[in-house]
């Protein structure tokens, strides 16, 4: 597991850890938006993982080209399934927005902190030691997270904040009946498993292969083929491949150019330098911007049971951050109390007998 240091080394991580999660947060309102008007989402998805492709294929193959370490199949195989767990999470968030809205998403997003502790206990990428007080905080956050989970999805309750928005936006934009709520909770939950996956296979990948543009080229033109695999599969009427010049178009764009090719650099990037766990942490942070940009640009109500539910899973989020934090402290101070007895022994007078 890698352990941030100081100064840069731990600033730039955050830094980019942030601008991923407002740019994902913008993609789940972005992405409301454009099936509202009436785009489909397995079309989006393939259309925005096609152009990300592009885009980025000539970054990919003439930046640093001397420096990078050679291809072989067994590599093209671990891109080809570290893509398949970033089209599955992708899939099933458009399936979750289109059942629900943004702000559920943003809160079972908080999720991918405790999946990936579990994923990462059951990988041996960290430890527990039931005696430590920071594995028992790191424990029960992730315990209180899950169960945060079930509150926002099981209990939708009265709503306690209603936005002011126009005749078109409530109708559009209400909340879906009961058990489309529920069905939507359930789709954000798999994404927030896939998305745990793909944070844990990313790092694995990445100290096999540490050239960040080759990886996620590759992580996109393999998603780009078995998403339209699928789609194929899925969509059978022509028409709806069809793009036109409205708020779809700008949707794709957005997904391609923000939301697909930008942030998966940027995780790619922080996952490489600080692990998987350090950067599943900063998925709360989502929740908060899609909160405010579901109220400001969908007119989204805010209900009792999101609001309590997402109470316990930042709770419980941030139990397993300060059980990481103690965690990383005690490291340091076992390595700072291992060298100074290192250098207290007396090598040249035991040289010398």
């Amino acid at each position: 597991m890698a352990r941030l240091g100081n100064g840069s080394a731990k600033l730039l991580p955050f830094v980019g850890m942030m601008v991923a999660m407002l740019t994902q947060s913008g993609s789940m309102v972005v992405i409301k938006f454009a099936m509202i008007d009436d785009i489909n989402k397995y079309v989006m998805v393939v259309y925005s993982f096609a152009l990300s492709t592009i885009l980025l294929l000539p970054f990919a193959f003439f930046l640093h080209r001397s420096e990078r370490p050679p291809l072989t199949f067994s590599l093209l195989c671990k891109f080809f399934l570290l893509a398949f767990f970033g089209s599955a999470a992708t899939t099933m968030g458009y399936v979750g927005i289109e059942l629900s809205s943004p702000t559920l998403g943003s809160d079972l997003l908080s999720l991918v902190p405790a999946f990936t502790f579990i994923l990462a206990l059951i990988f041996r990428m960290e430890e527990v030691h039931w005696r430590n007080s920071s594995s028992q905080a790191k424990v029960l956050g992730t315990i209180t997270s899950i169960a945060g989970a079930f509150v926002v999805v099981l209990y939708k309750g009265p709503i306690i904040f209603k936005t002011r928005s126009s005749n078109f936006s409530n109708q559009i934009l209400q909340f879906s009946q009961q058990l489309n709520w529920i069905l939507g909770g359930i789709f954000f939950i798999a994404y927030s498993l896939f998305n745990s996956m793909w944070y844990i296979y990313q790092a694995y990948v990445a100290k096999k292969y540490p050239d960040v543009t080759v990886t996620v080229f590759f992580q996109l033109l393999f998603s780009t083929v078995q998403c339209g695999v699928f789609a194929l599969i899925a969509v059978r009427d022509p028409t709806e491949w069809k793009l036109n010049f409205d708020i779809g178009l700008v949707g794709v764009l957005y997904q391609a150019i923000v939301a697909t090719m930008i942030s998966y650099l940027l995780f790619q990037w922080c996952v490489l330098k600080a692990g998987p766990l350090f950067c599943s942490m900063f998925s709360p942070v989502a929740m908060i911007f899609t909160v405010f940009m579901g109220a400001i640009f969908l007119g989204d109500d805010l209900s009792l049971g999101s609001l309590i539910g997402a109470v316990i899973i930042v709770v419980g989020f941030y139990g397993v951050l300060w059980g990481k934090s103690k965690e990383e402290n005690e490291i340091a101070e076992g390595v700072e109390d291992f060298d100074s007895s290192f250098h207290d022994v007396p090598l040249l007078q035991d040289r010398n007998r």
